[in-house]
């Protein structure tokens, strides 16, 4: 009799298992396919690269109802063309991208920024380099690359010198190739941004001019379409809280940045720990200030004939939170 009810006993079980089992199931297909699929592009070694790496982004999205699907690009220019284009919702760049897309009339939106990287975007040269001072630029050879930060921050630097894009000799490459270039002698100066700007101090031994202190803020941008943003400001909203949180988790624990860095970039624990000891990950909703400093990258670029049309930067801006 006792056998008799230690059977059935089993059988209950085994059947209450089988049923909650199902039901998990049911309940976790049925949640996957209600989630809203939002797609974020990046670039290697930026935020969204440790959020990816850190996993509590896509996590805290879930809970939300959105499912992440990340894109990798090798620029800020080929991620404006993907938002043109609608494969991507969202975008991390550099400050000068979104500044050419806009003037292009692409339908760019900002909803977030980071800190200033102005300590890791440098005007480098070779160690046995005699310039000393900008003016000292006049008529050397000049590595950056169109469309991105280098290019702001060289044009501000020959600014505050007193000279013009045509007193010196321009030479516009990816960083990739810049770095070969100035490692071999080919190039008298280098404008470029960090990992490289760390990656030619260690490794070259190269010698900084100027940082961008004073001369360029060269910020993250987390972008969007304004079509989409004002469509989705919940989305929106989400994304850059749980983005902020991780950022602040990489603020707090730099150790384990540089870890999760040195594989996705696949360069020296001394580069990355360099690059990520003067980074600030923070990432805060856009302030009047910031917009200042996104217009100040318009007017020049457009002075310069950059741009061919004038832009305001407040058309811009979308506030996710109303």
């Amino acid at each position: 009799m006792t056998q008799l009810i230690r059977k059935i006993m089993l059988v209950i079980f085994l059947l209450l298992w089988i049923v909650c089992a199902i039901y998990g199931y049911t309940q976790t297909i049925e949640k996957k396919s209600t989630l809203q699929t939002i797609t974020i592009g990046y670039q290697k070694g930026d935020p969204i690269d440790i959020a990816k790496q850190h996993g509590e982004l896509i996590k805290n999205m879930e809970d939300q109802g959105y499912k992440i699907v990340y894109r990798e690009f090798a620029d800020g220019a080929a991620e404006m063309q993907a938002l043109a284009s609608g494969s991507i919702d969202y975008a991390r760049t550099g400050d000068t991208p979104p500044v050419s897309a806009q003037a292009s009339k692409t339908d760019i939106a900002y909803i977030a920024v980071g800190a200033s990287k102005s300590s890791g975007s440098a005007i480098l040269l070779p160690k046995s380099s005699t310039v000393s001072k900008l003016s000292d630029l006049k008529g050397k050879r000049i590595a950056y690359t169109q469309g991105t930060s280098s290019q702001y921050l060289l044009l501000s630097a020959l600014k505050k010198a007193g000279l013009s894009s045509s007193d010196v000799t321009l030479v516009n490459m990816k960083q990739t190739d810049a770095s070969i270039a100035f490692g071999q002698g080919k190039i008298d100066a280098w404008v470029t941004w960090d990992p490289y700007t760390a990656q030619a101090q260690v490794t070259q031994g190269a010698k900084v001019l100027t940082t961008g202190k004073g001369l360029s803020k060269n910020r993250d941008f987390i972008l969007s379409t304004q079509s989409y943003a004002k469509k989705n400001k919940k989305a929106s909203a989400y994304l850059v809280k749980y983005l902020a949180e991780d950022m602040k988790w990489a603020n707090n624990n730099k150790s384990a940045v540089s870890k999760l860095l040195v594989k996705s970039l696949s360069m020296k624990q001394s580069v990355i720990k360099k690059m990520v000891n003067r980074k600030d990950f923070t990432i805060t909703s856009i302030s009047s200030s910031v917009v200042k400093e996104q217009q100040d990258i318009a007017d020049l670029f457009y002075d310069q004939g950059l741009i061919t049309k004038k832009i305001k930067i407040s058309d811009a801006i979308v506030d996710i939170t109303k």
